[in-house]
């Protein structure tokens, strides 16, 4: 049987010996899948396989197995390769089959060629997803995924580290260039000597090469849809199921690593080959270049197993549905109310004393849309924090602290210049044939906090009051339309936004708390920094498991009580019609259901809607208290 270094550093060889017993058989792609689903399943074995996420591309072997967990930006058409191909030798007119899959560049000896019309020839299709790090993923995130790496890498070139594993973040220089071991790689790799796909070449062959040179075109864009963010960016080949992943999806893929030169070098060799130009000519130069860009700046993988990821935790089970994962997911359930409660002291703490806008928050940041009614987003809770006060201090360190606790997040300053220049919306530009990332293309669960308290007079031009629009429409209706030129797509999303203002905020939000400090800390940064650092990082970390786990379970209302809240809501309108509206019956709802998440139950008790009643009782009352103080500032 294979070692562990086989199907981990050299997977081809057991995708050979499947592919030469099973040859006139057409299962030998199942079985391949199976074979390495099963490797996986086998003690801790996903921890030992290395990730791009944390690994610089220059690290890894090429054609090893690697995973990626990472979020689809753009989708390319599907491209047809040659899943079986047939090589002659001349001079002995010896036959040999060999599979395409998983590979970029055709394998044949020096003596052999491929034979075009051999009857064996079998032509597929793959998909190419275009993958780049989930947008905001939180530094925390990032530390527990690679701590858990058991993962053994060094340095593909001379250079030597002084540990194993080294992150995006530390390593700035992305490695551009190819390295020295990749030129080795080239020169033992000289068999294949020219003899690439037909269709991989009229896919990959690009003007890529010129993004190694510094003196010709630009560098390429890797469309990250948040400013300042690092990691790779993926090609991802998928070759199954394709039709069930979409744009924005988050996945974690296992497959074949592809950094092979050849697919840069090609471009300058092949350029003139007569097969090439009629093809070619077909796509743009920008086209080609955005399509195919060096594979030591954005690596391809080719999968052999990828999932949809129910949330990017790493303290939580990946799948909650499995028998093992109930064990952990009810042990957590009965020691919820401590944890509660101690998150309710910290977030206190943080918004200066003010215990009733903590609740608000730990409901806000369980939230989620657990279904659409036609357009209505069902679950969404937009919180607009008013009263804040007007300082860049207040909001970042509350970011701050929800960055701690969230494993995805973005804080969007909405200054006017921001507005004005910024790139919210998504657009298909089709010279280069790609959808151009914007700010709100986010992953599902992802918290926003927009931080109105920096908005001062000015105007806005047009792409502001897009900018503005987009946003208005992401709270409402939990979508973004993107810009395809002519027309609009819509693209739902759950988002979880946070707004923080001074007064009402511009923007619509299902849920105002207006902010009553208990207390002014002499030192605002002193006060959030010493939050931070007294709470203990296994705390910190129950209160992370609290707030993604809350939002993955299940919660019902029976007949009972809801006719029993029907009553309640019909007596409370007779009490005052004027200010109980379906509104307030909505919300109330909806506080009711994130309140009983928030102590672990999963439906709704009379308890808990008469609790929900007392919160929208108070946080009303202080409104009111709000708008007699400062007249029609609400």
């Amino acid at each position: 049987m294979p070692c562990v270094a086989d199907w981990l550093n050299n997977p081809f060889s057991i995708v050979q010996d499947i592919f030469a017993q099973n040859v006139p058989n057409s299962d030998w792609e199942k079985k391949v899948t199976e074979y390495f689903k099963e490797k996986l399943k086998e003690n801790n074995a996903t921890n030992w396989v290395p990730s791009l996420n944390d690994v610089p591309v220059h690290y890894l072997k090429p054609n090893s197995l690697v995973k990626f967990r990472c979020m689809v930006q753009d989708m390319f058409d599907p491209e047809f390769y040659m899943g079986v191909y047939e090589t002659v030798d001349p001079n002995t007119n010896a036959r040999v089959l060999h599979f395409g899959k998983y590979r970029d560049v055709a394998e044949c000896g020096p003596q052999q060629e491929i034979d075009l019309n051999s009857s064996q020839t079998v032509t597929s299709e793959r998909q190419t997803f275009y993958c780049v790090p989930v947008p905001g993923e939180s530094a925390w995130v990032k530390e527990a995924y690679i701590s858990a790496s058991q993962a053994r890498v060094s340095p593909s070139t001379s250079y030597t580290p002084s540990r194993h594993k080294r992150s995006y973040e530390e390593d700035e220089d992305m490695d551009l260039h190819p390295s020295k071991q990749k030129e080795q790689h080239m020169g033992s790799g000289g068999d294949i000597h020219g003899c690439v796909e037909p269709k991989r070449l009229e896919t990959e062959a690009s003007a890529g090469h010129h993004l190694i040179s510094p003196n010709c075109s630009p560098p390429l864009d890797l469309n990250f849809p948040l400013p300042g963010e690092k990691g790779p960016a993926c090609l991802v080949k998928v070759y199954e199921s394709w039709d069930s992943f979409k744009v924005n999806d988050v996945l974690e893929v296992y497959g074949i690593l592809s950094v092979d030169p050849v697919l840069s070098i090609v471009n300058n060799e092949e350029r003139d080959s007569s097969t090439l130009n009629a093809v070619e000519s077909m796509d743009t130069a920008e086209e080609q270049r955005v399509h195919s860009p060096p594979a030591s700046l954005v690596p391809r993988i080719h999968v052999i197993l990828a999932q949809k990821l129910q949330h990017i935790n790493p303290l939580l089970p990946a799948c909650l549905n499995e028998e093992e994962s109930k064990t952990f997911v009810s042990n957590f359930m009965s020691e919820l109310s401590p944890v509660r409660a101690e998150l309710l002291g910290f977030l206190t703490h943080a918004l200066l004393g003010d215990s009733l806008a903590a609740e608000y928050l730990i409901l806000h940041l369980i939230s989620t849309v657990y279904a659409r009614r036609d357009v209505l987003p069902l679950g969404k809770f937009t919180v607009n924090l008013s009263g804040c006060p007007r300082n860049n201090i207040f909001t970042e360190h509350i970011y701050r602290i929800i960055q701690q606790l969230v494993p995805a997040s973005y804080r969007l300053q909405m200054t006017i210049e921001n507005m004005n220049h910024s790139r919210f919306i998504p657009h298909k530009d089709y010279t280069a044939n790609r959808l151009v990332s914007g700010v709100l293309q986010l992953a599902s669960n992802t918290s926003l906090v927009v931080d109105e308290t920096q908005l001062e007079q000015g105007q806005l031009d047009t792409k502001g009051v897009h900018n503005v629009t987009a946003l208005g429409n992401l709270i409402t209706w939990q979508k973004v339309d993107y810009d395809f030129n002519y027309h609009q797509m819509e693209f739902p999303c759950n988002i979880n936004v946070l707004i923080t203002s001074e007064g009402r905020s511009l923007l619509p939000s299902d849920c105002q708390v207006h902010l009553q400090p208990q207390l002014i800390p002499p030192n605002m940064e002193e006060y959030m920094s010493s939050l931070l650092t007294a709470v203990l990082p296994s705390v910190l970390n129950k209160f992370r498991i609290y707030l993604s786990l809350l939002r993955l379970l299940d919660y019902s209302i029976s007949e009972e009580v809801t006719k029993a809240v029907e009553e309640d809501f019909v007596e409370m309108r007779k009490n005052d019609p004027e200010s109980v509206t379906a509104d307030d019956l909505h919300r109330t709802l909806l506080v009711a259901r994130f309140l009983s998440l928030s102590v672990g139950q999963t439906t709704l008790s009379r308890e808990r809607w008469l609790r929900a009643k007392q919160l929208e009782a108070l946080r009303k009352a202080r409104l009111q208290q709000q708008k007699c103080v400062n007249g029609n500032e609400l």
